[in-house]
């Protein structure tokens, strides 16, 4: 893998690195923040509830106003900005208490997300060029290994104390930002340079541009279920895993092990399954069998919510553990196969203009996407344990991937998911 990195530019190289480094800080501090505001402040559920939601609100909300600045400003700016802004808000999570610092802390590493996200990627697919499929591919690889590690390194300091965590973080996205300044390559969109050809091209003009592409929206909203199924791996499996293993020793390693099964599987064979993928399957086949795969990953779920659960002993043990492991390592396999085509669809259903703004466009969708879908699939575990039937969830959620997978074939098929002539003017796409 170390060979296939080094053979990219040096800016593809260190916006990988980047990526790693972004998602070791962001979830060494996020999944214990909750505790560190209900217990350390003993803040009320609600407040808690408010200021996680006003991160969530304020990337998911900006991601296309982000993705727009990217495309008008360049993409560097845009992730140096990024950086530093979550530099400050996470030093200010550590170090206050009060309600309104708290919630301004949390916007502003929201706002952070909105700003670097499509920057990051809209960089790597310009420097990647056609290697894009690969490129993203290993992007995945350095993407994961943040998060398997994330958690890890945020338990050990925050047995010490969340402050600790918090400066850390905050110290690691202060040095991302020095090393962006000084080494990334600063880069132009084409779209920035023919807008000065076009200065009285308003943004609105562009976003309804956008809007008026029918093959990009139809696409990204068939792309929600797979968001919506790879976020079961936090919502619906530990939720299963507990259920039945109780939230004691053994269902907090059986949980771990969900996290460490899915992360693993990405590191480790996240370049074969694209390469092997890329050799046998057009774009729009590999993401009809990405989405499918993530459906059937709910199957060893159907199959044992038709086995009588055991009271106690091993057998209790392994209903808890292994269906919700085959299925987290199934929905890993299936995003392996989709995500480097997903990334790389984006590029061609935007003819290769506004990049940024079609990544953020895009990650508005599919974050409205997975709201919808979670409260969706926590009101189907509610309805399951109410009437008795365990399978219901899983049914649902195995229904999801194969409506979308579906979709996709359709799209393909009728040939939406190729690129868009390039030789329009911009005007007439934007």
């Amino acid at each position: 893998m170390i060979t296939q990195v080094r053979s990219y530019e040096g800016s593809v190289q260190l916006l990988m690195v980047n990526q790693f480094t972004i998602n070791l800080g962001f979830y060494m501090l996020m999944p214990y923040l909750a505790a560190h505001l209900s217990g350390t402040l003993g803040l009320a559920g609600w407040i808690v509830g408010l200021v996680l939601g006003v991160r969530n609100f304020s990337q998911q909300g900006m991601f296309l106003v982000g993705g727009t600045l990217a495309d008008r400003l360049g993409y560097k700016p845009l992730i140096v900005a990024g950086c530093v802004l979550r530099t400050l808000g996470f030093a200010t999570l550590g170090l206050v208490d009060s309600l309104p610092a708290l919630l301004a802390a949390s916007a502003a590493t929201g706002l952070a997300g909105a700003l670097f996200n499509p920057a990051v990627r809209a960089y790597l697919a310009a420097d990647a060029g056609e290697r894009r499929v690969e490129a993203f591919a290993l992007f995945n690889v350095f993407y994961q290994a943040g998060i398997l590690l994330g958690p890890l390194a945020g338990m050990v300091l925050t047995g010490v104390d969340f402050r600790i965590t918090c400066l850390v973080s905050a110290g690691i996205f202060a040095l991302l930002s020095v090393v962006q300044i000084r080494a990334l390559p600063a880069r132009r969109s084409q779209d920035a340079k023919r807008q000065d050809a076009h200065a009285g091209q308003g943004v609105l003009t562009q976003w309804r541009g956008i809007l008026a592409n029918r093959p990009f929206l139809l696409f990204s909203i068939a792309m929600i279920g797979s968001y919506v199924l790879s976020f079961q791996v936090y919502l619906a499996l530990p939720l299963e895993v507990r259920r039945l293993g109780g939230d004691g020793e053994f269902g907090t390693a059986a949980v771990a092990m969900l996290f460490a099964v899915s992360g693993l599987t990405t590191i480790l064979g996240q370049t074969r399954v694209t390469a092997w993928c890329k050799a046998r399957y057009e774009p729009g086949q590999a993401l009809v069998r990405g989405l499918a795969a993530m459906g059937l990953a709910f199957v060893p779920l159907l199959v044992a919510a038709a086995v009588p659960v055991p009271e106690s002993g091993i057998g209790l043990w392994l209903l808890a553990a292994v269906p919700p492991t085959l299925a987290a390592l199934l929905l890993a396999i299936g995003t392996m196969i989709a995500y480097p085509f997903e990334m790389d669809t984006i590029v061609r259903l935007s003819g290769d203009r506004l990049v940024a703004t079609h990544y953020g466009l895009y990650n508005t969708i599919c974050g409205i996407g997975i709201t919808v879908g979670n409260l969706g699939t926590g009101a189907a575990l509610d309805a399951a344990r109410a009437a008795g039937m365990p399978a219901l969830p899983w049914i649902t959620l195995c229904t999801l991937g194969l409506v979308c997978a579906a979709a996709l074939y359709g799209l393909h098929r009728t040939g939406r998911l190729a690129a868009p002539p390039t030789s329009e003017p911009l005007a007439a796409t934007v």
